[in-house]
């Protein structure tokens, strides 16, 4: 078997919007430089994603240099949308998490809810830094997290991928296989390990950054959403209900908090450190 490595990063700028295939990609405490940065809220101020709209998976958000984002969708034009400027927060509810954000120009709330149909505000994230730290369960005190739904990074692998597609394969919605990765939109992916090896994780290297295994990810309905038309099935969560259950958690890939600071770029090795 080849030794293992990155063979893939992936960043989501804005969350729940399609996903930016980068070739490499700066590891700060609370993620991917860029991943995660902006989220849309409804307009009691909770987290919309695509478990609410799955047709947000049909917008892209291309980072500028300075963190800003180019909005695009099909039979939408373009809309560049700058980081706002430092001033009034207001306070958001991130699943169980509580956090001030930033408010976008309203220029973009209105593009979001002309596509979406739905009353939407696009707010960012100023100070990934002090704004959310991640669940003391999982992690030392004050470790940041980004809007992520919990943890820094997701990381997965192509041979777990390709077992679970056996698995669907032999199952009754074979039609709906084999899925492609981008619906598990993981951060880091690593060829040339076996299948379910990063279950038995605890640390590892990606280049010269250091990270912490420290959960297994559990899956929702947005694993379910086609990436390129928004249409849902029922895989992959029938067969990992099956077979990658932990009590109410259904499972795919781990979640990473990074050690050290650094880039991270594909064809790196993967050193499993513990």
């Amino acid at each position: 078997m080849p030794s293992p490595e990155l063979s893939a990063v992936h960043i989501h700028p804005v969350k729940s919007l399609a996903a930016c295939t980068v070739a490499e990609a700066a590891v700060e405490p609370w993620g991917l430089d860029g991943d995660r940065r902006w989220m849309l809220v409804d307009t009691a101020g909770r987290v919309v994603t695509q478990r609410q709209q799955p047709r947000m998976a049909l917008i892209s958000a291309a980072l500028v240099p300075g963190g800003g984002i180019v909005l695009a969708a099909p039979g939408s034009a373009a809309l560049a949308v700058e980081v706002p400027e430092p001033g009034e927060t207001i306070r958001v509810l991130l699943h169980r998490s509580r956090l001030d954000v930033v408010e976008a120009a309203r220029s973009a709330h209105a593009w979001l809810g002309a596509f979406l149909g739905a009353e939407v505000r696009l707010v960012h994230l100023d100070a990934p830094d002090r704004r959310r730290v991640i669940d003391p369960a999982y992690a030392r005190p004050g470790e940041p997290v980004s809007l992520a739904d919990g943890f820094p990074l997701l990381l997965t692998t192509l041979a777990s991928l390709d077992a679970l597609n056996s698995l669907i394969a032999d199952g009754d919605h074979a039609d709906e296989g084999p899925l492609p990765m981008d619906r598990f939109r993981p951060n880091a992916v690593v060829a040339g390990t076996a299948a379910w090896a990063e279950d038995d994780w605890n640390r590892l290297a990606i280049g010269d950054v250091t990270f912490r295994v420290v959960k297994p990810s559990a899956r929702c309905v947005i694993t379910t959403t086609d990436q390129h038309t928004a249409r849902r099935g029922t895989e992959p969560l029938r067969t990992l209900a099956r077979h990658r259950r932990s009590g109410k958690e259904l499972l795919f890939g781990q979640n990473l908090i990074p050690e050290t600071a650094g880039v991270i770029r594909v064809g790196d090795p993967v050193r499993i450190l513990g």
